[in-house]
């Protein structure tokens, strides 16, 4: 029997990819719960990324049609006693600002009036920005931390590796291999957390400023209104 008929066998057997399920059998048990804790960070980090979509996408659609029925109605607050707040931003800043001038309106200080306007309904755009960013504060995290959770697996799982080395007085490929496989699984895992989680919280932000500046628009507009009412 030749050398390669004894070879055959423990080459057929031998694995041709990587199975990342006996990666995270065979790990340490420290490293499995990092890698459990950047798997459940990933799968919340994506239910943000679509809820947040369809959120966004949802409030825009809101806004344009209540916007357009605003501007189109010939008394702002006939309007909208009959619409009402709902869960529209652009409707909660014109409520805002007409509490304000109703609580206001007799004052014949019209310079203050119109300040006090504008602190009103800034304030009310900037709430409505902060509620829509609330959960955008997670994905900043998990982009900015999740590397570096799997960083500290991949240093443990190699600590391991370095131990066993010891242990069997054994310093073979076969011996080191494992073990630095399963440790570099905890960085992968804990990128590819991050690397959507950053995507997101970047793409997101720029979406949330976005529509604080065509809500600080409507105010601006909407104050421009109440003030030509004032003095005429």
């Amino acid at each position: 029997m030749d050398v390669f008929s004894l070879l055959a066998p423990a080459a057929a057997a031998a694995p041709d990819r990587l199975n990342p399920v006996k990666l995270f059998f065979d790990a340490d048990i420290i490293v499995q719960a990092v890698i459990i804790g950047l798997v459940l960070a990933s799968i919340w980090v994506w239910a943000i990324i679509f809820s947040f979509s369809l959120r966004m996408g949802g409030v825009r659609k809101r806004c344009d049609a209540y916007e357009e029925e605003f501007w189109s109605a010939r008394d702002f607050e006939a309007f909208q006693d009959r619409r009402g707040r709902g869960n529209v931003p652009s409707a909660k800043v014109a409520a805002a600002g007409l509490e304000e001038y109703h609580r206001s309106g007799k004052s014949a200080d019209h310079e203050g009036i119109r300040q006090r306007l504008a602190l009103t309904m800034n304030s009310a755009v900037a709430n409505e920005a902060d509620r829509l960013a609330e959960r955008l504060n997670f994905l900043a995290t998990v982009g900015s931390v999740a590397p570096f959770v799997g960083l500290f697996g991949t240093v443990w799982g190699i600590m391991n590796s370095f131990f066993q080395i010891g242990q069997q007085q054994n310093s073979s490929l076969a011996v080191v291999a494992p073990g630095i496989s399963e440790a570099l699984f905890a960085t992968a895992i804990g990128l590819f957390a991050a690397i959507p989680a950053v995507i997101a919280y970047n793409r997101f932000s720029h979406r949330v400023n976005s529509f604080e500046t065509r809500l600080q628009r409507f105010a601006d507009r909407f104050h421009a209104a109440l003030s030509r009412q004032l003095e005429s």
